[in-house]
């Protein structure tokens, strides 16, 4: 999930362990369903293990569905207004929390790819919208 406190995007710095995929790199929150749980549900749960931002479904402003290898995973944008970063709190899982300007993670060679991607391709269709008149 790409979470925005105001215009900047929530960002983890994974742990640096030798087992998980991409140690040491900047990462979103974000992780696996647990039971039945649908993709809103747990995108919000995981956002608050691992930063204490609770999400509702209403800060949630774009949401698609990527396959790969046969399994489905979503990909949501939340956004909260400014003033709910000092909510910000690492969970169990990471080094730190980063406030990033989302051109810094689209850009960053330390950045997990899959997730620039995606978050790219919300950009892409915020820029083939047409200005309002």
């Amino acid at each position: 999930m790409a979470v925005f406190v105001g215009s900047k995007l929530v960002t983890l710095l994974r742990d640096e362990k030798p087992d998980i995929p991409w140690p040491g790199a900047w990462d979103l929150p974000g992780g696996g369903r647990e039971g039945a749980e649908s993709g809103w549900d747990c995108a919000a749960r995981e956002c608050f293990e691992e930063v204490s931002l609770k999400l509702s479904p209403n800060d949630a402003i774009w949401a698609k569905c990527y396959e790969s290898k046969g399994l489905n995973f979503w990909f949501f944008v939340a956004r909260v207004d400014a003033n709910r970063q000092e909510e910000l709190v690492l969970g169990s899982e990471g080094q730190s929390i980063r406030l990033m300007a989302v051109d810094d993670f689209l850009c960053d060679a330390d950045a997990v790819p899959h997730f620039q991607k995606r978050l790219a391709d919300w950009i892409s269709g915020l820029a083939a919208e047409p200005e309002p008149s």
